[in-house]
């Protein structure tokens, strides 16, 4: 089974990646992911009873002062370990709201004891500039210590007992040694400005949570059902297939459904990234999650509550969000050896100078700047954010990525590959041109094609239909034959409409007077989304389709791109796998079941629209709505990302290192090493979720 638990109070991400690795070391446990950013733990076990006993055991050894809860689990009912209540929706909101106020209060309590430490601090450095009572400086830079840095110092005790280095071990050797040294004021500045850092950190971090969480409401719990004519609200997950719902005004929609009595603008955004309204009348199809406008709705429902469209964006998020990157994985690994390589520095720096220069107490105060600024914190933290809000960013804009290796994939990708019917295309044949023979009246030829074709439901049948805005001529002896078109009589003369050559050709006796060349009506948005992936440097752009050379050869001059036609499945597959052998990586967009093995070999697949289950399973990541108009968003934002993470890395390993150099000479105090530690963490992650804000 898959589960999902929250890690209440999980605030550190290098503590974060070894819990994971200690949970995913335990056997039975497979597929362990734990995304610091929501603090949330993917992972897949056989068993279901204690597990939570089992996590918060592996947990404890590793980290204190987490505590494990349940969420929802798939494949099993939902669990309540409250005895007092009998709902685990409820539970969960209730521990949720719980979880928040404490936090709240803590944070205030927090910001108090803060605000008296830097009070102590700023009358202990007086009393140091001014020369008075040496040990007055040292009590109160004690006491700002005590109040400012008290649970980080505990829990720096506690990681060198685990033989545990991370920045709270850091820290806490950094205040003593500043103490023993002498530098009161110093070691109090140290637990100030990191307990500062921490406090804008941990809210920023929290703002991007919050961010994603709104992804999870976009789905109401209840529907409001029409039964035997009264109104009855009653949880969404229990309304059936094809029952009756209001949507009232300003109310979400709860599940995907058909409008059949009002009509109302509705904002499509949180599906589509679309900020246009949508107009809707009987018979427009709804996705849940859409918001309703001003005037009441009556709808039937054509998906329940789990496969609606809601559920399935909110479920691909989560998923995407614990499958890592290949450079999140990397993060990790160079944490590993990071910390210790910069330790190591530090004490060659503390202990091998004094031997041919200066003084030991000097140079160990150095050592110590260079080990303040070692916490690789500022890049743990900020890339998998960046990965993280990246995918929410994309999901906001109407494309859901399964993961962030796929964002590095599209970030790269310079040939993209399409499949043409319901791709650039709409699917929907159009009436394109009429070709009358023998000077035959081409008016008179559509008036009896369109009278003759308009009780067929095939789609071509119903291209010529809709291309007559007149009155139907009276038809008799209506007969539609399987794979040869259609006949009557009318007038007393027999008329058929038969496919011939790529074109529906009218007989009226046996002899042809028209023909009607049918096409199908390329996607409004295909032309400008191509371009402006050209803008973006994408080298080649092609179209692979199974229609003739044709049709083909039509949309592609149209479109401006290059074509293969008359391919079958396979062949499409081995096309993109040659085309991969010449290319960074290659995306492929397609829509239905027989694009699902090219979409599968391809670098990127990308799906249009929610609709084919094979296809969506196959893909990386799915365009919601079904139009290609996010296409060109997704590639921005995922640039954006790879870029945003270079800059990152770039910038906290230069201002580390500038510390470290400066600290041999002499030139930086620990104050500027907590700053090259937490301030340097904090700017990375406002520019990381920074993606996520983006418009």
């Amino acid at each position: 089974m898959k589960y999902k638990l929250i890690m209440n109070g999980l605030d550190c991400a290098h503590c974060a990646a070894k819990v994971e690795q200690a949970i995913a070391q335990t056997e039975g446990f497979e597929e362990v992911s734990l995304v610091f950013a929501t603090k949330s733990l993917y992972f897949e076990h056989n068993e279901y009873d204690e597990i939570i006993k089992k996590v918060q055991s592996i947990t404890d050894s590793v980290e204190d002062g987490v505590v494990v809860s349940d969420s929802a689990v798939e494949g099993h009912p939902r669990h309540c370990h409250d005895e007092h209540c009998d709902c685990h929706d409820h539970h969960h909101e209730h521990n949720h709201e719980h979880n928040h106020s404490h936090a709240e209060k803590n944070g205030k309590s927090r910001l108090i004891l803060l605000i008296i430490s830097i009070c102590l601090a700023v009358a202990a450095l007086t009393l140091d500039l001014l020369h008075i009572s040496e040990t007055a400086v040292a009590v109160l830079s004690a006491a700002a210590i005590v109040l400012s840095g008290y649970e980080v110092c505990v829990s720096g005790f506690k990681s060198a007992v685990k033989l545990r280095l991370d920045e709270t071990t850091l820290m806490t050797i950094a205040v003593i040694a500043a103490f023993c040294l002498g530098q009161f004021v110093e070691g109090a500045m140290v637990t100030i400005l990191f307990g500062i850092g921490e406090m804008l950190e941990d809210k920023a971090v929290e703002n991007s949570r919050r961010s994603i969480e709104k992804l999870a409401n976009i789905q109401p719990d209840t529907a409001n059902v029409i039964v035997n004519g009264a109104e009855v609200t009653t949880h969404a997950d229990d309304v059936a297939l094809g029952s009756e719902i209001l949507i009232k005004p300003f109310e979400r929609v709860p599940l995907d459904c058909v409008v059949t009595e009002g009509e109302s603008n509705v904002d499509t955004s949180a599906i589509t990234g679309e900020s246009m309204p949508l107009s809707c009348k009987k018979g427009t199809e709804l996705l849940s999650g859409m918001l309703n406008g001003e005037n009441l709705l009556k709808a039937r429902t054509t998906k329940v509550y789990s496969d609606s469209t809601a559920s399935r964006i909110i479920k691909m998020v989560e998923e995407a969000s614990a499958s890592k990157s290949d450079g999140e994985k990397l993060i990790t690994r160079f944490a590993s050896v990071y910390t210790p390589v910069v330790i190591i520095i530090s004490l060659l720096i503390a202990f091998i100078p004094p031997i041919f220069v200066g003084n030991i107490t000097d140079w160990i105060y150095r050592g110590l700047v260079c080990l303040v600024a070692s916490c690789p914190c500022a890049i743990v933290i900020s890339i998998p954010l960046a990965y993280y809000s990246g995918i929410g960013a994309a999901s906001k804009s109407g494309i859901l990525i399964k993961g962030g290796r796929y964002l590095e994939t599209l970030a790269k990708a310079d040939s993209f590959a399409f499949d043409k019917t319901g791709t650039l295309t709409e699917g929907k044949p159009v009436l394109k041109n009429i070709i009358p023979y023998k000077n035959y009246n081409a008016d008179k030829a559509l008036a009896i094609a369109a009278s003759v074709e308009r009780h067929s439901a095939h789609p071509i049948a119903k291209a010529i239909a809709n291309a007559y805005s007149g009155d139907y001529l009276e038809m008799t002896d209506y007969q539609e034959h399987a794979g040869s078109g259609v006949s009557a009589v009318y007038n007393g003369k027999k008329v058929s409409c038969a496919s011939k050559n790529n074109e529906i050709v009218l007989t009226i006796d046996d002899k042809p007077v028209a023909a009607f060349e049918i096409q199908d009506k390329i996607r409004d948005e295909a032309k400008s989304v191509l371009k402006r992936l050209k803008s973006f440097g994408v080298k080649q752009l092609i179209m692979l389709t199974g229609d003739n050379e044709k049709n083909a050869s039509y949309v592609s001059r149209e479109l401006g791109v290059e074509q293969r036609a008359g391919l079958l499945p396979q062949d499409k597959q081995s096309f993109v796998k040659n085309l991969k052998k010449d290319s960074q990586a290659v995306c492929f967009v397609g829509d239905g079941i027989n694009d699902a093995p090219v979409i599968a070999a391809a670098d990127c697949g990308i799906a249009m629209g929610l609709g084919s289950d094979a296809a969506i399973a196959s893909a990386d990541a799915v365009l919601t709505y079904g139009t290609l108009s996010a296409l060109p968003k997704a590639l921005k934002i995922a640039r954006k990302v790879v870029s945003t993470c270079k800059i990152n890395i770039a910038f906290a390993l230069f201002v580390k290192l500038l510390v470290v150099v400066l600290a041999f000479f002499g030139m930086a105090a620990i104050w500027m090493s907590v700053i090259a530690d937490t301030g340097v963490c904090l700017l990375c992650v406002l520019y990381a979720i920074r993606i996520l804000k983006a418009k």
